[in-house]
């Protein structure tokens, strides 16, 4: 019986899933495919997340699960909560350890910027509401929980403004046009440190009932960031311009997406910038040097490159 549920197949859930593996665990990764990594240790399980019963039905025995999922971005208000009360749900089933992977959504606009755990869940705007509310439900479940919550992720596979944005104009030697103040401190999460994190918090009894911020190095422009992506990949370094805020707002109203987007908008025209100090006094825990990121990041794209060739 697999000691560690996995939901979700994404750069966290991949990553926190290796991890264990690599440590001797066995781990059951549950996705509407089936997909995941391939190790002997792991077991790929293609099933609803949402479906209480089948996913109680896969975590007997288990000692803890990891919420690693997440929802296409234009359906969270419809997806996250009955995803969320299913893995409730199964962990309380099998009395194990409920591990969220988190984010900086529910603070909001911060005056200045800087985010510690006990900032308020002040969120007024949609996706906000919804993961104060996927906490404060784990919080009333009578489960032991812990989130971990993270900044804009950096890493293989990481989807963010770097990947979406900054690499396609990279590859293609153009000038790219960020949806951002390219110029302010921000802050990256590298996913190998979100997925180090879980873990050890799901083993500390310490961190149940709590969130916390996963290690994260000092904030960078996204511009410096860019700078040094195209130094380790050889390349030339990329022009960056700022589109003007309005134009991602205007488009908002009629493409979804763009709508989704807009509404995160506050998060790249000001500093945003994560405070781990907390999580690692606490634990012993550091934050990896950007560089392992970007270096892993440049090795994913060179992959991704070739196979394309």
């Amino acid at each position: 019986m697999s000691k560690h549920v996995v939901v979700g197949s994404g750069p966290i859930g991949s990553a926190t899933a290796r991890l264990l593996a690599d440590q001797g665990e066995s781990v059951r990764m549950v996705t509407r495919s089936g997909s995941g990594p391939d190790h002997p240790l792991i077991e790929r399980v293609a099933a609803d997340a949402s479906d209480a019963r089948r996913l109680t039905e896969l975590t007997q025995g288990a000692e803890v699960l990891y919420n690693c999922a997440n929802p296409r971005y234009t359906e969270w208000e419809k997806r996250w909560f009955p995803m969320n009360d299913a893995m409730i749900a199964a962990t309380r089933a099998a009395g194990a350890i409920y591990v969220i992977t988190g984010n900086l959504y529910g603070y909001g606009p911060r005056p200045d910027g800087h985010m510690t755990e006990d900032s308020p869940l002040a969120a007024v705007g949609r996706k906000g509401r919804v993961r104060i509310k996927m906490w404060r439900d784990a919080l009333a479940g009578s489960v032991r929980t812990v989130e971990v919550r993270g900044s804009d992720y950096l890493g293989a596979g990481a989807v963010g403004i770097f990947s979406s944005v900054l690499l396609p104009a990279i590859a293609k030697g153009r000038t790219a046009w960020a949806p951002a103040d390219v110029d302010l401190p921000h802050s990256f999460t590298y996913t190998g440190d979100m997925a180090r994190t879980m873990v050890a918090l799901a083993r500390d009894e310490r961190a149940h009932g709590k969130a916390w911020h996963a290690p994260t190095a000092p904030a960078v422009t996204i511009r410096a960031l860019a700078d040094r992506y195209c130094d380790l990949a050889g390349l030339p370094r990329l022009t960056i311009r700022k589109m003007p805020r309005f134009v991602t707002r205007t488009a908002g109203l009629v493409v979804p997406m763009a709508r989704e987007l807009a509404e995160m908008d506050y998060q790249f025209y000001a500093p945003f910038q994560l405070d781990s100090s907390l999580t690692e006094r606490t634990f012993g825990l550091t934050a990896t040097d950007l560089e392992v990121g970007l270096r892993e990041t440049v090795a994913d794209a060179q992959a991704i490159a070739t196979r394309r060739m």
